[in-house]
């Protein structure tokens, strides 16, 4: 096991607790290849994911602060009783986001260190816990 929870597999680091996605082209950890996340498959799929804000899907690693604070704000508004109640932790992570973007100097969710998004990921669902929406 490596700093920050990765763990080198096959020449490649993964990280767990992150979900599915493909390569990044940028972002390589420690001792080279792509930033892994959940299931083994590279951060770049989970930034290409789209995410439904504005009126459109758009990739999750081109959302703004902004974005990334609306999106939050509709989560939260969303949030209520019985079924609705386990949207509440999915609204606290985007606007964990949105904190980690703001902190860092993000302008884009892709701007952020690999590493912190295999670490918010998980709890932002822009991909389904499984990994895909089809199964």
């Amino acid at each position: 096991m490596s700093e920050g929870g990765a763990q080198r597999v096959g020449g490649d680091e993964r990280v767990s607790g992150a979900v599915n996605g493909g390569e990044r082209e940028s972002g390589a950890v420690s001792g080279g290849g792509a930033q892994r996340v959940r299931g083994g498959v590279a951060v770049g799929a989970l930034l290409r994911a789209p995410v439904h804000i504005r009126g459109a899907g758009r990739p999750f690693g081109e959302l703004t602060v902004e974005d990334v604070r609306l999106r939050a704000e509709e989560l939260h508004a969303a949030v209520g009783f019985g079924p609705t109640a386990r949207v509440a932790p999915v609204a606290r992570a985007w606007r964990e986001l949105a904190v980690a973007m703001a902190t860092q100097g993000a302008l884009t969710v892709a701007d952020l260190p690999p590493e912190r998004l295999a670490e918010l990921a998980p709890a932002l669902w822009v991909l389904p816990p499984g990994g895909s929406l089809l199964g």
